[in-house]
């Protein structure tokens, strides 16, 4: 990647994808092209400070792209339909798998690099484990319309013949960190729970319903939004083998240690209160993730990843304790 190139990232008011392009910023890259649905004003704040070229709505961008004066070298699609809670299939047909088919399509034919963001939720609750291989994707048994969106995308790109010179799906994990604000119910635990700390003094956290795990002891791949960016732009740059790659820490922790960690930042004692998981998510929900990382650290990615007491540590010092965004 050089820096006079032309990058396109969707979903680019969004949480990942905003971050990724103040990323990409630092980095020297300001030859950006943003696309996303720009009505929603609760995103913009995301976007203020950045360098780029132009701002496309996604509804647009096909036809844009067909008469624009840039070549475009990379993208990144992170654009998607993420509320886990929508039930309505068509809904995430219609941004996460026609609108990505586009995507690859546009980057087939016109012989660009493509990273798209996939997810941890294609892997249900794990029957198969969490592992990046390629042969079990259409075993998978996702639990919720998102995930099923989101596997069959991967499904569709492994069978295709014609693809971009390069591609990478990424299986986020539990991402979390710096501009999430505008996300309401699907921000991280970590927002809600500082949020919670901040005014009441206490976090409730999710009463287990599975007799192998204690209440808050749910585990979770917890990855600082830092770390999948890194990994993304990485990725892009050094083009290892096409394919899915996990996109966490490979290491899970409890949301007991999570809420502690919040506490600590705030130089506070843990209070912790567990309510009942609401019924319409309560036979959805997964008990335990963890990444496998073995396949991109073989492909040669060796970057340390942060702590979960540190990516806590730096979301809520330098960030939600300010109200800053990235």
């Amino acid at each position: 990647m050089l820096r006079n190139n032309v990058i396109v990232v969707t979903g680019a008011a969004g949480f990942i994808a905003s971050y990724l392009a103040g990323y990409l910023n630092a980095m020297g890259f300001n030859q950006l092209i943003l696309v996303d649905d720009f009505s929603a004003e609760n995103k913009l704040p995301n976007l203020v400070g950045k360098q780029y070229l132009e701002q496309v709505n996604r509804d647009n961008f096909f036809e844009w792209q067909k008469t624009c004066n840039y070549n475009i070298d990379y993208i990144f699609h992170l654009g998607a339909r993420t509320d886990t809670t929508e039930m309505d299939y068509a809904v995430h047909k219609k941004l996460n798998l026609d609108y990505s088919i586009k995507i690859w399509q546009l980057c087939t034919a016109s012989n660009i690099p493509l990273v798209y963001a996939s997810s941890a939720a294609t892997y249900g609750n794990g029957e198969h484990g969490y592992d990046d291989r390629h042969d079990i994707v259409s075993s998978l048994a996702p639990l919720n319309p998102y995930g099923v969106s989101k596997n069959e995308f991967d499904i569709w790109a492994l069978a295709q013949v014609k693809h971009p010179p390069f591609w990478a799906g990424m299986k986020f994990f539990n991402v979390f960190g710096p501009n999430e604000y505008h996300k309401g119910r699907m921000a991280s635990v970590i927002f809600h729970a500082y949020n919670s700390i901040k005014n009441t003094g206490e976090v409730k956290l999710f009463r287990s319903h599975h007799p192998d795990y204690r209440d808050g002891e749910q585990i979770r791949d917890f990855i600082y939004v830092k770390d999948i960016v890194q990994l993304c732009v990485w990725l892009m740059q050094y083009q290892p083998t096409s394919g899915l790659y996990n996109a966490g820490t490979g290491t899970a922790r409890t949301f007991n240690d999570l809420v502690t960690a919040i506490f600590s930042a705030l130089a506070m004692e843990p209070k912790i209160e567990y309510v009942d998981t609401p019924l319409d998510i309560r036979d959805k929900y997964q008990y335990f993730t963890e990444a496998n990382m073995t396949k991109v650290k073989k492909a040669g990615y060796d970057a340390p990843f942060y702590s979960l007491e540190e990516g806590v540590r730096e979301y809520v010092s330098e960030f939600l304790t300010e109200g800053k965004y990235f």
